[in-house]
């Protein structure tokens, strides 16, 4: 493609498969040998990664890089609302924060975070061939039409072309797919080229008598059915899985980790998640607490509140009467700062507490602090013998301090030299790191398990298995959409009436 050209998906809904098509299309034109950069305007998530440029992203915008072999840029989602409360969040732009705002001071800002989308979205074009551009929710939110950066409002700014995805699995998408057809104005319904269903269960010829009424009654025609992929194995934007594994099988590792109000970077737990010998179980609020070999205290955007809801579920008790039975414990990022004695949050960061006393399992104090440390990380894992390799990341606002960490759980090298993360506790029972992504390798797994006191069964290399998601999303698209009359239509910007 000799002009750079710029498609954008929009859904009907939120998780309507609008991250998915992006990335699916995204590896399939990288396979074609055409340069294409994922873009995300605004994205709201508390999953989230470090960009190669030090800044936060979306943990999908991540993911849809890796689908088009490219590395991670801020570049790629200029702003990320990452929610604080039900009406209020931490806003990053060009991966570092500006604050946190209400949703009348976000509206407020919005021209703003603007010219910084336009800004991101002009050096995309400038050395890629393709943009592919997510939407976010819906644009048939009408409440959120004034000033919007989301969805059309950046398509009409951007002048681009944009097709509309659907979950038929939920049922109703035809009426979603007019009914948001209808929300929108002229212009916008004249940049609309079409439509994709997405997660069809059956054979698509039983679909033909509603695609042909969808396309005579918005004159727009359905581009593809994408089938339902089971075991699709891709990174989560933000929800929690629904899914949970029940295993057979006495010797496997029980994990539970607890479904924090806003628990954060749930994708550390992949790893665990797709292999055979671990049965991993989110728990939610009201319900007791399995028996298990380990529990995990995942991150938090919200570690004092988080521990608060923790309190409130009778969490701290049931953690002590499973350590003092044997039990393993871990902490991660948030996780880790509540096993310490204190959070300290002078300058008000995340909550309205200037001191709260932790769980007082480890010998350390955190105090939260306005500046961020966002990084990429390669070490070792020294704290439980093994010296096994290790990655992972740092997103935190925290530094914590104490005799805990004399007896660290990771040594890392990094520009500046060396250094240590994390703490093993005296009896061995409890670890705590700060790095996300810990268990995403196979040799950090099976230490892990081994720590819990099971045997490791086959391991799950999580980047080899995105890589095999990636070409099977992408296989399903090329089978079930015609690229190359989409991206010509993107490229003339409409398409015909039916």
């Amino acid at each position: 493609m000799s002009m750079s050209t710029t498609l954008m998906i929009q859904g009907t809904t939120s998780d309507a498969g609008k991250s998915t098509l992006v990335a699916g299309i995204g590896r399939a034109l990288k396979r074609r040998g055409i340069s294409v950069v994922p873009f995300k305007p605004q994205n709201m998530a508390l999953n989230s990664a470090v960009a190669v440029d030090g800044g936060e992203i979306g943990r999908a915008q991540a993911l849809q890089a890796q689908a088009c072999g490219l590395p991670p840029s801020t570049d790629m989602n200029p702003v990320l609302l990452k929610p604080k409360s039900d009406t209020g969040a931490q806003v990053i732009v060009q991966g570092q924060p500006v604050g946190d705002m209400d949703a009348v001071e976000y509206h407020r800002y919005k021209p703003r975070a603007l010219e910084a989308v336009m800004a991101c979205y002009s050096r995309l074009r400038e050395t890629h061939s393709v943009v592919l551009v997510e939407g976010a929710g819906s644009p048939a939110e009408i409440n959120l039409r004034e000033g919007d950066i989301a969805n059309m409002g950046f398509a009409e700014a951007a002048g681009c072309a944009v097709i509309i995805v659907v979950d038929i699995d939920r049922g109703g998408a035809f009426a979603h797919l007019k009914g948001t057809y209808d929300c929108l104005s002229p212009t916008e319904q004249a940049r609309t080229l079409g439509f994709v269903i997405n997660r069809f269960r059956g054979d698509p010829k039983l679909l033909d008598p509603a695609l042909s009424w969808i396309e005579r009654a918005t004159g727009k025609p359905v581009f593809g059915v994408l089938p339902y992929l089971q075991e699709l194995v891709l990174d989560a934007e933000d929800a929690l899985p629904t899914a949970t594994q029940s295993l057979e099988c006495p010797d496997c590792l029980r994990v539970a980790v607890p479904a924090l109000p806003r628990i954060s970077n749930h994708t550390d737990f992949d790893g665990f998640r797709y292999r055979s010998d671990v049965e991993l179980v989110f728990v939610g609020p009201g319900r007791n607490i399995p028996a298990c070999d380990l529990i995990v205290l995942p991150g938090t955007k919200q570690v004092v509140d988080d521990l608060k809801w923790l309190q409130q579920q009778g969490w701290p008790q049931a953690i002590k009467r499973h350590l003092r039975y044997g039990g393993k414990l871990c902490g991660i990022c948030g996780g880790f700062q509540m096993l310490g004695q204190s959070i300290a949050d002078p300058r008000h960061v995340e909550s309205d507490f200037s001191h709260y006393t932790g769980l007082e399992l480890l010998p350390l104090a955190t105090t939260l602090l306005e500046h961020k440390r966002v990084a990429t990380r390669t070490g070792r894992l020294v704290g439980l013998g093994a010296n096994t390799p290790a990655s992972g990341y740092e997103i935190h606002c925290g530094e914590s301090e104490g005799p805990a960490l004399g007896h660290p759980l990771i040594k890392y090298t990094a520009d500046s030299g060396s250094g240590f993360d994390g703490a093993v506790s005296e009896d061995n029972q409890i670890i705590g790191t700060y790095w996300h992504g810990l268990l995403d390798t196979p040799a950090c797994q099976n230490a892990i398990i081994q720590w819990a006191g099971k045997s490791p069964g086959p391991a799950v290399d999580l980047a080899s298995l995105r890589e095999r998601n990636l070409d099977r999303l992408a296989s399903e698209i090329e089978r079930n959409i015609d690229l190359q009359q989409l991206m010509n239509r993107a490229r003339h910007g409409s398409s015909p009436a039916h």
